[in-house]
């Protein structure tokens, strides 16, 4: 969801792992990861302020402020206790004056408006599609990938193995001294390759922790060149893994709960943009270019986030679209009604030529039927989705929220029944090779 938390300590995440556990009391015990924020009750809120335009803008500044940011889990080796081990991204609140943006050429460029398209039915057919998820700790106590086992018992309950896994890390870990960078995940990588998934690598350009400043992380100073070093080592690693993998950088930014937004951590408007080509430029001039771009920003169907025409880097800077959303209660939201108006605006006038996935979605028991809304989603996306070639659950307690397709068998059995269809990929793809972005699945 969202993205963003703040810290806890090692006793709330004790008490978390209770609270997992009697959640699914038919799973494995074991602690589940952290929350992503500090007052799940406020962000909470913003996001559903997201479907209901008139309760919006104030709302969502006041959730930007405790958002816990989205990464993926750390490992409890990666650091140093009392740190805690982020569910998305720990929580995100500059405390240092912000020095101003550096002009560059890139920064000042003019980002030309996106024409109109025909509607993306005429250009993108329906097709197969890649699927997968975020898997939590919830199952066996450890993250996927890090933890296999947890990939196995999530595939169980879907009953169809992953095309793709989802996980997530940030620039830097900063609770050491100084911040270790995290290099590119090669173990994992090929953790995920190794069962016939293709990685799915949320990155974006922070550290940990976000609680406090994050002005060395400012889009301004990737634009700058600051970080060229460190993401020109990371893509150099990319190539020489040498298989195709997805990089969903920058996420949700038409939001206002990242560090990596417009508007937040000092940045400036056009920087976003920016900041994106230059990190695509060095992965292109690294020969990285099996690296799968992917531009996710999150549901508006109410239109009050940041306008996505100043956002999207340029049909050659993105290789796939994406969209994220959720389904709370008060109101609850379909499907359709969730997704569908941005998805137009994406398919049909920003990126027509572009094949879209769902990098994050999921849905409460809380309202009424979460089994009821995951069918309803699935045929929502035979009917009316033909450009979405990917989906990704994601299956994380998170927020306060009951995400997992664990929290009910009918929910499960939903979720299963939807995902049996030949239009959903398995694992066929150990043997994805070369320096080159992943297509759609052919029909």
């Amino acid at each position: 969801m969202r993205r963003s938390a703040s810290s806890l300590n090692l006793t709330a995440l004790a008490l978390a792992g209770v609270l997992g556990a009697l959640a699914v009391p038919t799973l494995a015990q074991g602690s589940p990861s952290s929350p992503r924020h500090r007052s799940p009750v406020a962000c909470k809120a913003a996001k559903k302020a997201r479907k209901a335009p008139r309760k919006a803008p104030r709302k969502v500044i006041r959730c930007a402020a405790v958002r816990v940011l989205r990464h993926g889990a750390v490992r409890a080796d990666q650091l140093k206790a009392p740190a805690p081990r982020p569910g998305r991204h720990p929580a995100f609140s500059p405390t240092k004056p912000v020095p101003a943006p550096v002009a560059t050429a890139a920064a000042l460029a003019p980002i030309a408006a996106p024409s109109p398209s025909p509607s993306p039915q005429s250009r993108v057919p329906a097709g197969p599609r890649y699927w997968g998820a975020w898997i939590g700790s919830h199952l066996t106590g450890i993250e996927a990938p890090w933890d296999k086992g947890a990939m196995d018992a999530f595939e169980q309950h879907a009953g169809k193995r992953m095309s793709l896994v989802n996980f997530s890390n940030p620039f830097a870990n900063c609770f050491t001294s100084p911040c270790k960078p995290y290099t590119f995940p090669t173990g994992e990588f090929n953790t995920i390759r190794g069962r016939g998934s293709i990685p799915f690598f949320s990155w974006a350009n922070d550290a940990l922790p976000l609680s406090g400043d994050q002005s060395a992380y400012q889009l301004s100073d990737v634009i700058a060149g600051r970080h060229d070093s460190y993401i020109t080592a990371w893509a150099t690693a990319a190539r020489k893994w040498g298989h195709p993998f997805f990089l969903r950088f920058n996420w949700e930014m038409n939001g206002s709960w990242f560090p990596w937004s417009e508007g937040a951590n000092g940045n400036k408007a056009g920087e976003y943009v920016a900041a994106w080509r230059h990190v695509h430029d060095l992965f292109t001039s690294a020969g990285a270019t099996n690296t799968t771009w992917v531009w996710c920003p999150s549901t508006d169907p109410g239109h009050y986030m940041q306008s996505l025409d100043g956002l999207y880097p340029g049909d050659g800077y993105v290789d796939w679209t994406c969209l994220d959303g959720y389904n709370f209660d008060k109101p609850r939201t379909s499907f359709q009604d969730l997704f569908k108006t941005t998805y137009d605006e994406i398919t049909g006038r920003i990126a027509p030529s572009k094949p879209m996935i769902i990098g994050e979605t999921g849905s409460t028991e809380a309202g009424g039927s979460k089994a009821a809304w995951i069918t309803d989603m699935f045929a929502s996306l035979e009917t009316s989705f033909p450009a979405i070639r990917g989906l990704l659950w994601f299956n994380k307690f998170d927020d306060g929220m009951d995400w997992p397709i664990e929290t009910s068998s009918s929910a499960t059995a939903a979720f299963k029944a939807g995902i049996a269809s030949p239009r959903f990929k398995a694992n066929s793809y150990a043997q994805l090779d070369g320096l080159k972005a992943v297509a759609a699945p052919p029909s």
